[in-house]
């Protein structure tokens, strides 16, 4: 699989909320976003994944933990079989107020911090290899 990465205007939608149509229209959204970054035609990967998702926020931002779950399940189908292929899952929060600096951007991440508005950067890409101890 290599890398895929995309991203997606927020403020994201928590996986507790108690208003699921909310849920259900942010994890289309997500869909949405990935189907246009994934190349047409590529089936869904097969091999284990790391998802990374970094929110970039601008005011109050939800626990990384619960931002996390669906935009996994947006993803079953057309970017992996199923979201048991995830094996890592890093979730991440940094304000756009605050300076920071950005080493190797992609043009994602890039086309992001242009919108001038909230949005997460969600990268998969393959896992490392398990079977030595870290």
């Amino acid at each position: 699989m290599n890398t895929f990465e995309f991203i997606v205007d927020g403020p994201p939608v928590s996986l507790q909320t108690r208003r699921r149509a909310t849920l259900q229209t942010w994890k289309a959204k997500v869909r949405q976003e990935a189907n246009r970054y994934w190349p047409v035609g590529t089936p869904p990967t097969t091999d284990i994944v790391r998802v990374t998702v970094t929110y970039y926020y601008d005011g109050p931002a939800l626990d990384v933990d619960n931002m996390i779950k669906p935009i996994q399940d947006a993803l079953v189908g057309l970017v992996y079989i199923n979201d048991d292929q995830v094996t890592d899952a890093i979730g991440r929060k940094r304000d756009l107020n605050s300076s920071f600096r950005v080493r190797g951007m992609s043009s994602s991440l890039a086309e992001g911090f242009c919108r001038n508005n909230e949005f997460l950067h969600v990268r998969i890409e393959d896992a490392p290899d398990h079977t030595e101890l870290t």
